[in-house]
C-alpha cells in the first residue's frame, strides 16, 4: 500500500510533472496549520531532493510566515485521473522573495505569473505514497484566470501597496518578510 525513501524516484517526478493541483501545509510551533491549494505550472522538480514552486500575491500569506518561523513543510500531490496515488514531499524549506540575491536565478525556472510574491524551495528528506484508493475521480477543466487578470490589473505598485495592506502579517500575526527582510 504506502511506501516511504528518502528522495523522488523517476516515476515520482514524472507523477509530479503531471499533476495540475498541489497542496502546501505549513505550521509554526503556535498557531493555525495552514493548508492550501495551488496550482497555474508553479512548481519544478529541481533534483531528487530539491523542489521550488512559485506563490503569486494571495488573500493572505501564511506559508511565509510559518516558514520564517519554522521551515518544516509538507506538499501532497493526489492522482484525480487514472491509477490511485497520494503522494506527499516532507522536507525544509526556505522562502525567496523578490530583493533576495537568488531570486532571479530561482525565478528563472518558473513561469512568469503576475503577482509574483515568493519561491519557496523545499529540501526533502521524505517521499511518502500511499493507495489513495479513496481519493474521487475529477476531470480537469483548465486554469482559472481571475487571478493572473487581477495582478494585471494592479500593475506591480498596486501589487506592492496590496503587500502592504493584506499580506505584511500571518492569521496569527507573524511577519512574512514580503516587503523588506524586516517586515
Amino acid at each position: 500500500m504506502g511506501a516511504r525513501s528518502e528522495s523522488m524516484s523517476e516515476q515520482h517526478r514524472q507523477f509530479i510533472e503531471q499533476q495540475k493541483l498541489f497542496f502546501v501545509a505549513t505550521a509554526a510551533e503556535e498557531g493555525r496549520v495552514n493548508l492550501s491549494p495551488k496550482g497555474m505550472d508553479s512548481l519544478r522538480v529541481l533534483s531528487e531532493k530539491r523542489v521550488i514552486w512559485l506563490n503569486v500575491t494571495g488573500s493572505g500569506n501564511e506559508t511565509a510566515a510559518h516558514v520564517r518561523k519554522n521551515p518544516r513543510m509538507t506538499l501532497m500531490f493526489a492522482a484525480f485521473e487514472g491509477a490511485p496515488l497520494i503522494l506527499r514531499l516532507y522536507g525544509k524549506a526556505r522562502v525567496c522573495h523578490p530583493y533576495d540575491p537568488d531570486w532571479e536565478t530561482l525565478s528563472a525556472m518558473l513561469p512568469e505569473l503576475p503577482g509574483a510574491r515568493q519561491i519557496f524551495d523545499l529540501e526533502v528528506d521524505l517521499v511518502q505514497n500511499s493507495c489513495g484508493m479513496a481519493v474521487p475521480f475529477f476531470n480537469y477543466e483548465g486554469e482559472r484566470g481571475q487571478l493572473s487578470s487581477w495582478a494585471e490589473k494592479q500593475g506591480q505598485e498596486g501589487i506592492e501597496a496590496y503587500w502592504h495592506k493584506k499580506n505584511q502579517r500571518s492569521l496569527d500575526d507573524f511577519p512574512t518578510a514580503v516587503l523588506s527582510p524586516e517586515s
